[in-house]
């Protein structure tokens, strides 16, 4: 009788549960990719940032400076918006660029060219292009950007 105690039956069946969330997790559905993809788009810094990567790859250091926030939380936003699938990074020596990629499902593809659509027509966003320009086409960068890579479209050949 002592091995049907309360504390028993709680930890069985407490086990049970984590043994099905373990094996669940890992199975993403269509709709847990749809869900994942508007919640990144829910977000007024990743839009900012979508817009500012939206026609060429470029490094976080500009993102810093153009948006005036924080390395740490430009990071975390660009992380969100890889895990939906719609931003790409690549590292080169200590510094990391970012560019949007697009989704291979029409309708992800779909949803983020509307998206892009009308951030370019934001006077906000626009405001955002103009200081990265003006950072980028600059003679003298600011000091975290001496060294740093500019993006393509602004170098000049």
């Amino acid at each position: 009788m002592s091995e049907y105690n309360a504390a028993n039956i709680y930890v069985k069946t407490y086990l049970i549960f984590c043994a099905k969330f373990f094996f669940m997790k890992g199975k993403k559905t269509k709709i847990d990719e749809i869900e994942l993809l508007f919640r990144a788009l829910a977000d007024r810094t990743r839009l900012r940032l979508l817009n500012l990567i939206s026609e060429d790859e470029v490094c976080v250091c500009f993102l810093v400076e153009a948006l005036n926030l924080t390395q740490p939380k430009i990071s975390r936003h660009l992380a969100y918006l890889r895990r939906a699938g719609i931003v790409s990074a690549r590292r080169e020596g200590k510094w990391m660029h970012y560019r949007v990629v697009v989704p291979a499902d029409a309708f992800k593809a779909g949803v983020l060219l509307a998206v892009r659509q009308w951030l370019s027509s934001r006077p906000e966003t626009t405001l955002d292009r103009e200081r990265l320009t003006k950072l980028c086409c600059s003679g003298s960068l600011p000091g975290p950007l001496k060294n740093a890579p500019k993006p393509l479209s602004f170098v000049s050949t």
